[in-house]
């Protein structure tokens, strides 16, 4: 056996390796052309793997899009699954001691998701995330219904809990329903209105300190949540 025969990694490796870099050429072209209009071709050869690679580890083409949108929950919850599950385990506690969720926690909580998101969605990294979840938003498929069961649906619930606990108003109420999903579009127009963020805030790109100045925004924001007129929303 040769010396650089050793000093490659075993076949299992080598075909999680091929595997990752399908998943994550794909985010991108499926995100970019959409599942139609990305070829077999163009996907392999973002790639660089060979055509038979895609029926090989995925079965088909369609095995792939839905390899992806997972692919796509494992990336983002590598950065948001640490604090959904803190978060998540601090109220499962409320609930089994019989105590209510206070306005100062629930601020708190609720700041530290947004600025989580700054720092996700904000950035170059999410630019292939956003483009995939927005096609999933316009025309769903399976991916869609994985994606948001398995994430999005959780998150949004988390923020109706804390944003019912600062409005004192039942988290499964129309107002705090539609008032979560205004506070995280305050946040996800930076990434979907790119262009035109970066125009109007005469910004040549989005770095550190860009995202420092939204993460900051994000926390005007929670504060800035509460009861219309001061009195019952």
């Amino acid at each position: 056996m040769t010396q650089e025969h050793d000093n490659q990694p075993p076949a299992s490796a080598r075909a999680e390796i091929a595997r990752q870099k399908m998943l994550s050429a794909a985010l991108d072209v499926f995100g970019r052309y959409g599942f139609d209009g990305a070829s077999t071709r163009q996907l392999t050869e973002a790639a660089g793997v060979n055509l038979q690679a895609i029926p090989y580890y995925f079965g088909s083409k369609e095995g792939l899009y839905i390899a992806t949108a997972e692919y796509l929950m494992m990336r983002i919850n590598t950065h948001v699954g640490d604090m959904r599950a803190r978060v998540g385990a601090h109220l499962l506690a409320l609930d089994a001691a019989g105590k209510p969720l206070g306005e100062a926690e629930a601020r708190h909580f609720l700041t530290e998701i947004l600025q989580t998101m700054v720092t996700l969605f904000v950035g170059k990294e999410s630019e292939s995330w956003a483009r995939f979840l927005i096609r999933e938003q316009m025309e769903p498929t399976e991916a869609f219904t994985r994606i948001y069961q398995g994430l999005m649906r959780p998150m949004i619930e988390m923020g109706r809990r804390l944003i019912g606990a600062i409005l004192h108003e039942d988290p499964a109420s129309e107002h705090v329903r539609l008032r979560t999903f205004t506070l995280l579009g305050s946040i996800l127009v930076f990434r979907v209105a790119h262009a035109a963020v970066l125009a109007q805030m005469e910004w040549d790109g989005v770095g550190p300190e860009q995202v420092e100045t939204v993460r900051g925004l994000a926390a005007e924001l929670v504060d800035a949540i509460g009861p219309l007129n001061g009195g019952a929303a």
